[in-house]
């Protein structure tokens, strides 16, 4: 077995995960893709839990083109939530992996274990891998502050936030500026004082007060998890040890 920096971690996808390069919906290719590198990771002994995100069927922050309140939107995200956790549970057991528990933060007994934190710490040292839906139950929030949370509950090593059109934090949007620069590390004070809209502000102050590492990465080059816990910094590295350093790169068309 190699040596690994991250012996379990959270990797939060997002509903783009999902879709491919549309923006919402579903993509076969795109899914197994997914599959893939969780396969791939768990393969050198890394314990996974995912939190899925479900943008690609709704988002709560469109609830007033729909003419509903946003807790009404946000429900119908969580159940797409659902909807791409119970496709990837598939789509891993057709790819061998059968050590797979869906849990859910509402009850859907019929489809998926409620999440209950010592139940899914039990899972992960069994050597199975945790899909996380429904982030934590509530309306007006998003998956980004379940995912610190969820991460700091099963005391994952760090927090893997995957991006699609992206390598990491840059200073300006280098999909409209190809001299922007990326950041290659940052302190979570970096983060806050420049507003640098990774994740929710409150989930940086989380991670912040856990000590909880991030690395924020393009999801779309092959073999990034497992590069990154075997000790490879790819995209922006977020720790309580590390600072503000930036260099030079190419925006991703």
């Amino acid at each position: 077995m190699p040596s690994l920096r991250y012996r379990r971690v959270v990797v939060k996808l997002s509903g783009r995960a999902f879709a491919g390069a549309s923006p919402f919906g579903l993509d076969p290719e795109a899914i197994a893709y997914v599959a893939d590198e969780l396969i791939a990771a768990r393969e050198l002994g890394v314990e996974e839990a995912v939190v899925v995100g479900g943008g690609n069927f709704f988002r709560g922050n469109v609830a007033e083109e729909w003419g509903i309140e946003r807790a009404e939107a946000d429900n119908i995200g969580m159940l797409g939530t659902v909807m791409n956790g119970i496709l990837l549970r598939g789509v891993l057991g057709h790819r061998g992996l059968a050590d797979v528990r869906l849990m859910t933060a509402l009850p859907m007994q019929s489809m998926a274990e409620p999440f209950i934190r010592l139940r899914a710490l039990a899972h992960l040292e069994r050597d199975r891998l945790v899909l996380l839906a429904c982030g934590i139950g509530q309306p007006y929030v998003t998956t980004d502050y379940p995912a610190v949370q969820r991460a700091i509950e099963l005391r994952a090593d760090a927090i893997l936030l995957a991006k699609h059109g992206t390598d990491g934090i840059y200073d300006r949007d280098p999909q409209k500026d190809p001299g922007a620069l990326r950041y290659d590390s940052l302190g979570y004070s970096d983060v806050l004082e420049r507003d640098l809209r990774v994740m929710d502000q409150q989930a940086i102050v989380l991670a912040r007060d856990h000590g909880l590492p991030l690395h924020v990465f393009d999801f779309d080059e092959r073999g990034a998890i497992s590069a990154i816990c075997m000790g490879d910094n790819r995209g922006t590295y977020i720790s309580p040890a590390t600072t503000l350093v930036m260099s030079q790169a190419s925006a991703i068309g």
